[in-house]
Protein backbone atom coordinates (compact mmCIF):
# COMPACT_ATOMS: atom_id res chain seq x y z
CA UNK A 1 0.00 0.00 0.00
CA UNK A 2 2.87 2.19 0.94
CA UNK A 3 4.66 1.56 -2.58
CA UNK A 4 1.56 2.54 -4.43
CA UNK A 5 1.26 6.15 -2.27
CA UNK A 6 4.66 6.56 -3.59
CA UNK A 7 4.60 5.86 -6.72
CA UNK A 8 1.31 7.92 -7.22
CA UNK A 9 3.57 10.89 -5.63
CA UNK A 10 6.47 10.36 -7.82
CA UNK A 11 4.03 10.67 -10.56
CA UNK A 12 1.76 13.62 -9.18
CA UNK A 13 5.43 15.37 -8.62
CA UNK A 14 6.80 14.54 -11.90
CA UNK A 15 3.98 16.03 -13.46
CA UNK A 16 3.79 19.00 -11.20
CA UNK A 17 7.34 19.89 -12.21
CA UNK A 18 6.60 19.11 -16.02
CA UNK A 19 4.08 21.68 -15.83
CA UNK A 20 6.24 24.40 -14.17
CA UNK A 21 9.31 23.66 -16.49
CA UNK A 22 6.80 24.39 -19.58
CA UNK A 23 5.39 27.53 -18.31
CA UNK A 24 8.90 28.69 -17.94
CA UNK A 25 10.40 27.49 -21.22
CA UNK A 26 12.31 29.93 -23.24
CA UNK A 27 12.98 29.81 -26.83
CA UNK A 28 16.47 29.87 -26.99
CA UNK A 29 19.53 30.08 -29.69
CA UNK A 30 21.97 27.28 -29.20
CA UNK A 31 24.87 28.25 -26.95
CA UNK A 32 28.45 28.99 -28.16
CA UNK A 33 30.45 26.00 -27.01
CA UNK A 34 33.99 27.05 -26.10
CA UNK A 35 36.98 25.56 -24.11
CA UNK A 36 35.68 27.11 -21.18
CA UNK A 37 32.27 26.63 -21.54
CA UNK A 38 31.02 23.49 -18.25
CA UNK A 39 28.61 20.88 -19.69
CA UNK A 40 27.23 18.55 -16.89
CA UNK A 41 26.48 15.25 -18.48
CA UNK A 42 23.99 12.65 -16.48
CA UNK A 43 24.25 9.05 -16.52
CA UNK A 44 23.05 6.88 -13.66
CA UNK A 45 22.34 3.44 -13.33
CA UNK A 46 24.44 0.52 -14.45
CA UNK A 47 27.97 -0.38 -16.33
CA UNK A 48 26.20 -1.03 -19.61
CA UNK A 49 24.45 2.22 -19.45
CA UNK A 50 27.66 3.91 -19.09
CA UNK A 51 30.03 2.56 -21.88
CA UNK A 52 27.09 3.60 -24.67
CA UNK A 53 27.68 7.25 -23.51
CA UNK A 54 31.14 7.41 -23.44
CA UNK A 55 31.05 8.05 -27.19
CA UNK A 56 29.08 11.08 -27.14
CA UNK A 57 31.80 12.41 -24.09
CA UNK A 58 34.97 11.77 -25.65
CA UNK A 59 33.29 13.48 -28.97
CA UNK A 60 32.20 16.47 -27.56
CA UNK A 61 35.72 17.07 -25.83
CA UNK A 62 37.31 16.25 -28.95
CA UNK A 63 35.38 18.57 -31.17
CA UNK A 64 34.61 21.66 -28.37
CA UNK A 65 37.29 21.47 -26.10
CA UNK A 66 34.84 22.48 -23.06
CA UNK A 67 35.30 21.49 -19.69
CA UNK A 68 33.60 17.77 -19.18
CA UNK A 69 31.70 16.84 -16.20
CA UNK A 70 29.98 14.08 -15.16
CA UNK A 71 26.75 12.62 -12.65
CA UNK A 72 27.54 9.13 -12.44
CA UNK A 73 25.49 6.36 -10.41
CA UNK A 74 27.37 4.07 -7.89
CA UNK A 75 26.80 1.00 -9.72
CA UNK A 76 28.88 2.79 -13.15
CA UNK A 77 30.97 5.65 -11.54
CA UNK A 78 34.24 3.97 -12.30
CA UNK A 79 33.57 3.61 -16.48
CA UNK A 80 34.00 7.42 -16.45
CA UNK A 81 36.92 7.60 -13.57
CA UNK A 82 40.15 7.49 -15.53
CA UNK A 83 38.77 9.02 -18.89
CA UNK A 84 41.11 11.70 -19.57
CA UNK A 85 38.22 13.81 -21.76
CA UNK A 86 36.50 14.32 -18.42
CA UNK A 87 37.48 16.84 -15.78
CA UNK A 88 35.40 15.43 -12.68
CA UNK A 89 33.29 12.62 -12.12
CA UNK A 90 30.47 13.47 -9.23
CA UNK A 91 28.38 10.40 -8.03
CA UNK A 92 24.81 10.84 -7.06
CA UNK A 93 23.57 9.57 -3.99
CA UNK A 94 19.71 8.59 -3.47
CA UNK A 95 17.36 10.43 -1.15
CA UNK A 96 17.07 14.09 -0.41
CA UNK A 97 20.07 14.91 0.35
CA UNK A 98 21.48 13.64 -2.46
CA UNK A 99 19.39 15.87 -5.00
CA UNK A 100 20.61 18.80 -2.38
CA UNK A 101 24.53 17.95 -3.40
CA UNK A 102 23.81 17.76 -6.88
CA UNK A 103 22.16 20.93 -7.40
CA UNK A 104 24.98 22.53 -5.01
CA UNK A 105 27.39 21.22 -7.21
CA UNK A 106 25.57 22.32 -10.49
CA UNK A 107 25.54 25.98 -8.31
CA UNK A 108 28.99 25.98 -7.12
CA UNK A 109 30.78 24.79 -10.88
CA UNK A 110 28.66 27.20 -12.48
CA UNK A 111 27.09 24.50 -14.79
CA UNK A 112 26.66 25.94 -18.33
CA UNK A 113 24.49 22.87 -19.69
CA UNK A 114 23.58 19.77 -18.30
CA UNK A 115 22.80 17.14 -20.93
CA UNK A 116 20.18 13.96 -20.19
CA UNK A 117 22.40 10.77 -21.67
CA UNK A 118 19.21 8.55 -20.73
CA UNK A 119 17.51 6.92 -23.70
CA UNK A 120 14.22 6.69 -21.80
CA UNK A 121 12.36 8.79 -19.03
CA UNK A 122 13.76 8.67 -15.64
CA UNK A 123 11.82 10.27 -12.66
CA UNK A 124 15.00 10.89 -10.58
CA UNK A 125 16.76 12.46 -13.58
CA UNK A 126 13.57 14.37 -14.80
CA UNK A 127 13.20 15.71 -11.10
CA UNK A 128 16.55 16.89 -11.74
CA UNK A 129 16.81 18.65 -14.37
CA UNK A 130 13.37 20.35 -13.37
CA UNK A 131 14.84 22.11 -10.20
CA UNK A 132 18.46 22.74 -11.92
CA UNK A 133 19.20 26.27 -12.72
CA UNK A 134 20.39 25.98 -15.99
CA UNK A 135 19.75 27.89 -18.97
CA UNK A 136 20.66 25.46 -21.40
CA UNK A 137 19.40 21.80 -20.74
CA UNK A 138 19.35 19.14 -23.42
CA UNK A 139 17.85 15.83 -24.17
CA UNK A 140 16.70 13.44 -26.42
CA UNK A 141 12.36 14.58 -27.40
CA UNK A 142 10.91 12.11 -24.85
CA UNK A 143 7.01 12.39 -22.82
CA UNK A 144 9.59 14.97 -20.35
CA UNK A 145 10.92 17.30 -23.42
CA UNK A 146 9.14 20.20 -21.60
CA UNK A 147 12.31 19.76 -19.00
CA UNK A 148 14.64 21.03 -21.69
CA UNK A 149 15.65 23.95 -23.20
CA UNK A 150 16.58 21.82 -26.37
CA UNK A 151 16.20 18.06 -28.18
CA UNK A 152 16.45 16.35 -30.80
CA UNK A 153 14.45 13.51 -32.21
CA UNK A 154 14.45 10.06 -30.72
CA UNK A 155 15.49 7.54 -33.79
CA UNK A 156 13.34 4.46 -33.73
CA UNK A 157 14.76 2.16 -30.95
CA UNK A 158 13.79 -0.81 -32.62
CA UNK A 159 15.66 -0.57 -35.80
CA UNK A 160 19.08 2.34 -34.81
CA UNK A 161 21.78 1.03 -32.30
CA UNK A 162 21.10 2.76 -28.36
CA UNK A 163 24.51 4.43 -29.55
CA UNK A 164 23.78 6.59 -32.38
CA UNK A 165 20.60 7.33 -30.69
CA UNK A 166 22.20 8.85 -27.48
CA UNK A 167 24.91 10.48 -30.84
CA UNK A 168 21.95 12.35 -32.09
CA UNK A 169 22.27 14.86 -28.99
CA UNK A 170 25.79 15.79 -31.11
CA UNK A 171 23.59 17.86 -33.06
CA UNK A 172 22.92 20.60 -30.35
CA UNK A 173 26.48 20.99 -29.96
CA UNK A 174 26.88 21.21 -33.83
CA UNK A 175 29.28 18.39 -33.95
CA UNK A 176 29.79 16.86 -37.39
CA UNK A 177 31.42 13.46 -37.52
CA UNK A 178 32.29 10.20 -39.14
CA UNK A 179 30.63 7.14 -37.51
CA UNK A 180 33.68 5.10 -38.12
CA UNK A 181 35.61 7.49 -36.02
CA UNK A 182 33.30 6.23 -32.90
CA UNK A 183 33.92 3.67 -30.21
CA UNK A 184 33.51 3.52 -26.38
CA UNK A 185 35.29 5.90 -24.53
CA UNK A 186 36.82 3.13 -21.58
CA UNK A 187 40.07 4.02 -20.58
CA UNK A 188 41.70 0.96 -18.58
CA UNK A 189 44.51 1.73 -15.82
CA UNK A 190 48.24 1.22 -17.72
CA UNK A 191 48.93 -0.70 -14.67
CA UNK A 192 46.27 -3.40 -14.62
CA UNK A 193 46.70 -3.55 -18.69
CA UNK A 194 50.82 -4.73 -17.55
CA UNK A 195 49.13 -7.09 -15.40
CA UNK A 196 46.79 -8.95 -18.13
CA UNK A 197 49.17 -9.51 -20.56
CA UNK A 198 51.78 -10.70 -17.39
CA UNK A 199 48.76 -13.14 -16.53
CA UNK A 200 48.49 -14.50 -19.67
CA UNK A 201 51.96 -14.84 -20.70
CA UNK A 202 52.20 -17.01 -17.28
CA UNK A 203 49.18 -19.06 -18.37
CA UNK A 204 50.15 -20.06 -21.68
CA UNK A 205 53.71 -20.93 -22.64
CA UNK A 206 53.13 -20.77 -26.49
CA UNK A 207 51.45 -17.74 -27.90
CA UNK A 208 48.30 -18.65 -30.03
CA UNK A 209 45.03 -17.51 -31.04
CA UNK A 210 43.26 -16.30 -27.71
CA UNK A 211 39.47 -16.92 -27.20
CA UNK A 212 37.85 -15.32 -23.86
CA UNK A 213 34.39 -17.09 -23.04
CA UNK A 214 32.55 -15.08 -20.67
CA UNK A 215 30.26 -16.64 -19.05
CA UNK A 216 28.57 -13.85 -15.98
CA UNK A 217 25.75 -11.47 -16.73
CA UNK A 218 23.81 -8.85 -14.70
CA UNK A 219 21.02 -11.65 -13.74
CA UNK A 220 20.98 -15.07 -13.42
CA UNK A 221 18.85 -15.00 -16.41
CA UNK A 222 21.26 -14.64 -18.78
CA UNK A 223 23.49 -17.14 -17.33
CA UNK A 224 23.63 -20.15 -20.03
CA UNK A 225 23.92 -23.13 -17.58
CA UNK A 226 26.88 -24.95 -16.44
CA UNK A 227 26.50 -27.99 -18.85
CA UNK A 228 25.94 -25.87 -21.96
CA UNK A 229 29.48 -23.91 -21.43
CA UNK A 230 30.83 -27.70 -20.37
CA UNK A 231 30.01 -28.79 -23.63
CA UNK A 232 31.24 -25.75 -25.49
CA UNK A 233 34.75 -25.78 -24.17
CA UNK A 234 34.92 -29.48 -24.97
CA UNK A 235 34.27 -28.45 -28.36
CA UNK A 236 36.56 -25.45 -28.52
CA UNK A 237 39.62 -27.62 -27.31
CA UNK A 238 39.78 -29.50 -30.41
CA UNK A 239 41.23 -26.14 -31.75
CA UNK A 240 44.95 -25.08 -31.54
CA UNK A 241 43.90 -22.37 -29.49
CA UNK A 242 44.36 -20.59 -25.59
CA UNK A 243 41.07 -20.47 -23.67
CA UNK A 244 40.18 -17.66 -21.22
CA UNK A 245 37.41 -18.35 -18.76
CA UNK A 246 36.24 -15.04 -17.64
CA UNK A 247 33.33 -14.79 -14.67
CA UNK A 248 32.29 -12.52 -12.13
CA UNK A 249 33.06 -13.39 -8.07
CA UNK A 250 29.50 -14.74 -7.61
CA UNK A 251 30.03 -16.98 -10.64
CA UNK A 252 33.12 -18.39 -9.21
CA UNK A 253 32.31 -21.86 -7.87
CA UNK A 254 30.18 -22.11 -12.01
CA UNK A 255 33.41 -21.22 -14.01
CA UNK A 256 35.83 -24.19 -11.50
CA UNK A 257 32.67 -26.66 -12.57
CA UNK A 258 33.49 -25.67 -16.19
CA UNK A 259 37.04 -26.05 -16.58
CA UNK A 260 39.08 -24.47 -13.36
CA UNK A 261 42.37 -24.29 -15.67
CA UNK A 262 41.56 -21.54 -17.67
CA UNK A 263 39.80 -19.16 -14.68
CA UNK A 264 40.80 -15.70 -15.40
CA UNK A 265 41.82 -14.04 -12.05
CA UNK A 266 38.33 -13.07 -10.58
CA UNK A 267 38.30 -9.37 -9.31
CA UNK A 268 35.38 -6.93 -7.78
CA UNK A 269 37.57 -4.91 -10.00
CA UNK A 270 35.73 -3.90 -13.30
CA UNK A 271 38.88 -2.42 -14.49
CA UNK A 272 41.24 -5.28 -14.22
CA UNK A 273 38.30 -7.59 -15.70
CA UNK A 274 38.09 -5.22 -18.78
CA UNK A 275 42.01 -5.16 -19.00
CA UNK A 276 42.06 -9.09 -19.57
CA UNK A 277 38.77 -9.01 -22.07
CA UNK A 278 40.80 -6.24 -24.05
CA UNK A 279 43.83 -9.08 -24.77
CA UNK A 280 41.73 -11.99 -26.31
CA UNK A 281 41.41 -12.39 -29.96
CA UNK A 282 37.96 -13.21 -29.84
CA UNK A 283 35.37 -13.00 -27.37
CA UNK A 284 32.13 -14.87 -26.29
CA UNK A 285 29.55 -13.78 -23.76
CA UNK A 286 26.15 -12.92 -22.63
CA UNK A 287 27.00 -9.59 -21.05
CA UNK A 288 26.94 -6.59 -22.90
CA UNK A 289 29.44 -4.73 -20.67
CA UNK A 290 32.00 -6.95 -21.76
CA UNK A 291 31.00 -7.00 -25.08
CA UNK A 292 31.25 -3.07 -25.49
CA UNK A 293 34.83 -3.67 -24.08
CA UNK A 294 35.94 -5.41 -26.77
CA UNK A 295 34.39 -3.72 -29.28
CA UNK A 296 37.15 -0.92 -27.90
CA UNK A 297 39.91 -2.97 -29.66
CA UNK A 298 37.62 -4.11 -32.54
CA UNK A 299 37.80 -7.73 -30.90
CA UNK A 300 35.10 -9.70 -32.62
CA UNK A 301 32.35 -10.87 -30.60
CA UNK A 302 29.59 -13.73 -30.27
CA UNK A 303 27.05 -12.30 -27.95
CA UNK A 304 23.90 -14.47 -26.08
CA UNK A 305 21.13 -12.25 -26.21
CA UNK A 306 17.69 -12.25 -24.22
CA UNK A 307 15.29 -9.91 -26.33
CA UNK A 308 12.06 -10.60 -23.80
CA UNK A 309 8.98 -8.42 -23.59
CA UNK A 310 10.69 -5.83 -26.08
CA UNK A 311 10.88 -4.17 -29.49
CA UNK A 312 14.10 -2.09 -28.65
CA UNK A 313 17.01 -2.98 -30.87
CA UNK A 314 19.63 -5.65 -28.84
CA UNK A 315 23.09 -3.76 -28.01
CA UNK A 316 25.41 -4.84 -30.28
CA UNK A 317 29.00 -3.84 -30.22
CA UNK A 318 29.28 -0.76 -32.61
CA UNK A 319 32.04 -0.68 -35.54
CA UNK A 320 32.71 -4.43 -34.66
CA UNK A 321 32.21 -7.71 -36.61
CA UNK A 322 29.74 -9.67 -35.03
CA UNK A 323 27.09 -12.52 -34.69
CA UNK A 324 24.88 -13.87 -31.96
CA UNK A 325 21.83 -16.45 -30.53
CA UNK A 326 18.84 -14.19 -29.43
CA UNK A 327 16.16 -15.68 -27.60
CA UNK A 328 12.69 -13.91 -26.79
CA UNK A 329 11.83 -15.94 -23.75
CA UNK A 330 12.89 -14.67 -20.71
CA UNK A 331 16.19 -16.14 -19.97
CA UNK A 332 18.69 -18.35 -21.61
CA UNK A 333 17.70 -21.49 -20.56
CA UNK A 334 16.28 -23.46 -23.36
CA UNK A 335 19.10 -21.75 -26.12
CA UNK A 336 20.79 -25.56 -27.08
CA UNK A 337 24.04 -25.88 -27.44
CA UNK A 338 23.63 -27.25 -31.29
CA UNK A 339 22.45 -23.81 -32.20
CA UNK A 340 25.00 -21.77 -30.94
CA UNK A 341 28.01 -23.90 -32.12
CA UNK A 342 26.05 -23.93 -35.16
CA UNK A 343 26.94 -20.65 -35.56
CA UNK A 344 29.96 -20.04 -33.24
CA UNK A 345 31.76 -22.36 -34.40
CA UNK A 346 31.77 -20.80 -38.07
CA UNK A 347 32.45 -17.61 -36.88
CA UNK A 348 35.47 -18.81 -34.69
CA UNK A 349 36.70 -20.40 -37.26
CA UNK A 350 36.83 -17.68 -39.92
CA UNK A 351 38.31 -15.04 -37.13
CA UNK A 352 40.92 -18.09 -36.44
CA UNK A 353 41.73 -18.86 -39.90
CA UNK A 354 42.01 -14.91 -41.09
CA UNK A 355 44.88 -14.20 -38.60
CA UNK A 356 46.51 -17.47 -39.08
CA UNK A 357 46.91 -16.65 -42.79
CA UNK A 358 47.88 -13.12 -42.03
CA UNK A 359 51.16 -14.69 -40.29
CA UNK A 360 52.48 -15.91 -43.31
Amino acid sequence: MLKKFEQSFRKALLKFLLLISKQKKNELQLPSITPNTKVLFVRLNRIGDALISTPLIDLVKLKTGCKIFVLADQKNHFVFSNNPNIDKVFIFEKGVRGFISVLKFIQEQQIDIIVDLHDDVSSTVSYLFALAKVKYKFGLRKSNSEIYSHTVLRINSSREHVIDRILKLSELFNIHYDKDEIKIGYYPKTENLIEARKIIEQKFSNKRFLLGINISAGSDARFWGTENYKSLFELVKNYDINILLFSDLKDYQKAKSIDDKFIYPLSKDFDKFASGVLQVDLLFSPDTSAIHIASINRIPVFGLYVKYNTEDMIWTPYNTDFDCIITEEASLKNIKVEQVTNKFIPFLEKHLYAQRSTKL
